[in-house]
């Protein structure tokens, strides 16, 4: 078993860390940020912040953008209405929803979906994840094809 690290600095990252791959597995779970604050011992102010420092997004901002990716995949899939999708990945809005999932992808989930499910045929599986990954940290460029 390894012991916390002596640096405050190194702690608090293992304990951001330990955050971010709750997010990433918990994806679809009710999530907020007071909770995963006070998870780590943190306000949400803090935690927030410091989150946002380390790894270039706000908490909110990187869960939202789990649950696009996962909502691409099931999207891509093609056996799940937008709406069933939206409740699936744990948005419960699917105004924002649609929302966010236009400004990551640059196209509405509806159009998404309908030019996803004959785009990727025949593309391994490993590759089509890498192509079709949501920008993050910036809006979608307009005009810009982001599915050949």
């Amino acid at each position: 078993m390894t012991s916390a690290p002596a640096d405050p600095y190194l702690r608090e990252l293992a304990l951001l860390r330990r955050v971010k791959d709750r997010m990433d597995r918990e994806y679809a779970q009710p999530l907020d940020v007071e909770s995963l604050a006070r998870d780590v011992h943190m306000s949400a102010g803090h935690f927030s912040r410091r989150f946002k420092l380390a790894y270039g997004e706000s908490p909110y901002s990187y869960l939202m953008t789990r649950r696009i990716e996962r909502a691409m995949a099931l999207l891509r899939k093609g056996d799940l209405s937008v709406t069933e999708v939206c409740f699936a990945v744990g948005c419960s809005s699917l105004g924002t929803f649609s929302t966010r999932f236009s400004e990551l992808v640059g196209m509405p989930p509806s159009v998404y979906k309908q030019e996803a499910e004959h785009s990727t045929a025949g593309i391994p599986a490993c590759v089509e994840k890498q192509i079709t990954r949501p920008v993050r940290n910036r809006e979608a460029p307009a005009g810009e094809p982001l599915l050949a």
